[in-house]
């Protein structure tokens, strides 16, 4: 699967929506300080399921939404959207027939998250799962946000570890494993 777009809705300092197009190699995102580069990275691991506000330079959840300025309201609902192209047939078996895929978290005030693939409403499970099996996630190691060079210089092995599982693909097999011992 490759990533094809980002679309941002009242996410951080993106007010009106805001599509970023993905072309194909690598992708990096250059600015000029202040302009919004981190929320872009950040819009991307909080769709795939970021669960810690400290993580997203918050001190809630809520704090991705658009807060307002001087000149603008604040909004009461942030969106973000993901969409893939399926031309591989990877991932979940329910997938695999999909050419395009969009993954969506939407957070209304004092209502919570929301996730929806191809928008039917799904688990935060479900949407981290998704990522996990097609060896990415919130905490990919693909995704490199500000700091996070240095953190992994000085992360402790077991830490190494995981983001080396979940760079070969095999982080997903492990939470749905520990899904299933807790079952049993």
């Amino acid at each position: 699967m490759e990533f094809k777009k980002i679309q941002l809705t009242g996410f951080k300092s993106f007010i009106e929506k805001t599509t970023f197009l993905i072309e194909n190699g690598l992708t990096g995102i250059v600015g000029p300080n202040g302009c919004g580069k981190s929320n872009i990275v950040e819009s991307v691991r909080w769709c795939m399921g970021e669960t810690s506000a400290k993580s997203m330079r918050g001190s809630g959840m809520e704090d991705v939404i658009f807060s307002g300025t001087a000149n603008k309201p604040s909004k009461n609902i942030a969106e973000v959207i993901i969409s893939l192209e399926n031309t591989e047939k990877d991932g979940l078996i329910q997938f695999r027939n999909l050419e395009k895929i969009d993954v969506k978290r939407r957070i209304e005030k004092d209502k919570g998250s929301k996730y929806f693939i191809n928008e039917k409403e799904v688990r935060a499970r479900d949407a981290q799962t998704f990522f996990a099996d097609l060896s990415t996630g919130a905490h990919s190691p693909s995704i490199i946000g500000q700091g996070r060079i240095g953190a992994l210089v000085t992360a402790k092995p077991s830490d190494r570890r995981a983001i080396l599982e979940e760079a070969a693909g095999i982080s997903g097999i492990h939470a749905r494993r520990h899904e299933s011992e807790l079952r049993l």
